[in-house]
């Protein structure tokens, strides 16, 4: 099992598309990397292949719109900081994570 990704938010997570056309969808899990600040709203997500697919906001160089894998989060590892998930984290509207 994943330390990103629980089988309860995997159930919780609209699949991929379904909020399209949405002005302000939910977004459901919030992936932090302290080490530059870069968040990933998750909006969406569902299997792909032997990954997992979310799509959401992120928030890095450029604020924008786009997929990301699981593989592709809980492979970054610079000096033993690592990508976390926000455990804290309630389901939203986007409008209400960019407060």
């Amino acid at each position: 099992m994943s330390r990103l990704l629980t089988d309860e938010l995997r159930k919780a997570l609209p699949k991929l598309r379904s909020q399209e056309g949405s002005k302000d969808p939910t977004v459901h899990a919030a992936f932090i990397f302290a080490a530059s600040g870069w968040i990933w709203f998750a909006t969406e997500g569902q299997q792909d292949g032997d990954d997992f697919l979310f799509f959401g906001y992120v928030i890095g160089f450029e604020s924008e719109w786009g997929y990301f894998g699981l593989r592709e989060l809980e492979e970054i590892d610079i000096n033993g900081l690592r990508i976390e998930r926000d455990l804290t984290f309630e389901p939203m509207p986007l409008s209400k994570c960019l407060v």
